[in-house]
């Protein structure tokens, strides 16, 4: 395939992998009309990469269904005449189920084989973007681990760039507990990201509860996490990293501007803030004034 024409593909959907065997290689045939199936003959895949349904957006979205009808089919493949499985669109069949519906339309794909089948799957959902950052990095894993497909072609099948796909994956070294902490929104990818960075799970974890009780932004998390590596001591990495986040926490209160402590090779801690205005800094003096007596 010419270079010009691999670009076209990616990034454009499962269509336009379905219609390229050697990008996709899957050996599916395409087939673009769709039809009306009756909802007791539709089965869930039990191979979907979505494992979170959020029952008020279903509820929402049978509400808007029972108005205006399906407006996109959901894609199904044949498994007999009495049996389709759902290949993607699991959440419509749930509203429609929820709407009272009898049938909804579907794209029927010929799929010939089971392997076949989960890929396809799994690259179509992975491609949504309401997929949580957990999701996502496990559906890479299972591509990775059960299909032996490498980061770039993974890149390839979903139309991401292979540092995208790498950070997902990399998502999955953090302690359960946090992954969690990432699929429930309490926190953000990017806070994962900088929480690999951090190789001992019970100080990820410190630094995870400090970022849900302080509610610390992404680059707050990041400073802390370089403190932490760049913080050399006697103490166990747990005391460190509870010293730095309670002096670091103490001195922002104090002077109401963000702080960043760093220590050199020397063990000299040099702490750095900035000051809107010499009214402000005559202010903290003050503070510090009567903090002292």
């Amino acid at each position: 395939m010419s270079e010009k024409k691999q670009k076209k593909v990616l990034g454009r959907g499962l269509d336009a992998l379905l219609g390229d065997a050697d990008n996709s290689n899957l050996t599916i045939k395409k087939n673009t009309d769709s039809f009306e199936l009756s909802l007791d003959k539709i089965f869930v895949n039990p191979n979907q990469p979505r494992t979170n349904f959020d029952s008020n957006e279903i509820d929402n979205l049978a509400v808007s269904i029972k108005e205006l009808g399906i407006i996109q089919p959901i894609t199904v493949r044949k498994v007999n005449e009495n049996k389709y499985e759902i290949i993607s669109g699991e959440r419509r069949y749930r509203a429609s189920k929820i709407a009272k519906l009898d049938s909804i339309p579907c794209y029927i794909k010929a799929v010939e084989n089971d392997t076949d089948l989960l890929k396809m799957s799994l690259v179509e959902n992975v491609q949504r973007v309401d997929l949580d950052p957990i999701e996502i990095a496990l559906t890479y894993e299972r591509l990775i681990n059960e299909y032996n497909l490498n980061i770039d072609i993974i890149s390839k099948l979903v139309g991401k760039d292979r540092s995208t796909v790498s950070n997902y994956v990399r998502l999955l070294k953090l302690d359960p507990i946090i992954q969690s902490g990432i699929r429930d929104g309490f926190l953000s990818m990017g806070h994962g990201r900088a929480l690999i960075n951090i190789d001992d799970k019970k100080l990820q974890i410190e630094i995870y509860e400090q970022i849900i009780s302080s509610n610390l932004s992404v680059r707050q998390t990041e400073k802390i996490v370089r403190g932490n590596k760049t913080l050399t001591s006697n103490n166990s990495h747990s005391d460190v990293s509870k010293i730095y986040i309670d002096a670091t926490n103490k001195f922002e209160k104090l002077f109401d501007s963000k702080v960043t402590l760093k220590e050199n090779n020397k063990g000299k801690v040099t702490l750095s803030t900035s000051f809107k205005s010499i009214n402000e800094l005559y202010s903290i003096l003050k503070k510090i004034s009567n903090w002292e007596k």
